[in-house]
């Protein structure tokens, strides 16, 4: 049952319309895109950067990932499936993985359809998280923003077709 789970906790970082202005930079969208699992919709996703484009992480941030979403799904099932991806992509060790899920226990909660989600990559690697344009913390750790952001951007992620419409891809 974390299979189909997997990708929406990956695509389960959504963000909002109505975020703070001082809290969130207006950024530009890159590219937009729905994921679907089977015959369901799970989420709408959003890129965005300064100039509305994706180059790499370095030179595109800050880099925003707002997820919006379609289903109901606790908090236990994103942190699942988050590890799921990050032991598909294979970028991270076990302990890392172990020790970030660790952490987003306290940054992440259950979301209800209609709920958004964002990430807000900066430059040294560091990721703020936003519920409902409400910020629930950061993670400091360098190496986490792009395991993080590979889920979704990576050329070997889970979802290829929602890869290609955030960064524009043609």
């Amino acid at each position: 049952m974390l299979k189909p789970y997997s990708l929406l906790l990956l695509l389960g970082l959504a963000g909002g319309v109505g975020f703070n202005a001082a809290a969130v930079p207006e950024l530009t969208t890159v590219g937009e895109g729905s994921y679907r699992y089977m015959f369901w919709q799970l989420y709408d996703a959003r890129l965005a950067s300064e100039d509305g484009k994706f180059d790499s992480y370095q030179q595109s941030t800050p880099l925003l990932l707002e997820l919006t979403y379609k289903r109901d799904i606790t908090r236990q099932q994103f942190i699942d499936a988050t590890v799921d991806e990050w032991q598909k992509l294979g970028h991270s060790s076990k302990a890392q993985q172990q020790q970030w899920a660790q952490q987003l226990q306290s940054l992440w909660q259950d979301v209800k359809k209609g709920d958004t989600l964002a990430a807000l990559l900066h430059a040294d690697g560091s990721v703020i998280f936003y519920f409902n344009g409400t910020e629930t913390g950061r993670l400091e750790d360098s190496a986490f923003g792009t395991a993080f952001f590979d889920i979704w951007l990576h050329p070997d992620t889970s979802a290829p077709k929602l890869r290609r419409q955030l960064i524009a891809a043609q």
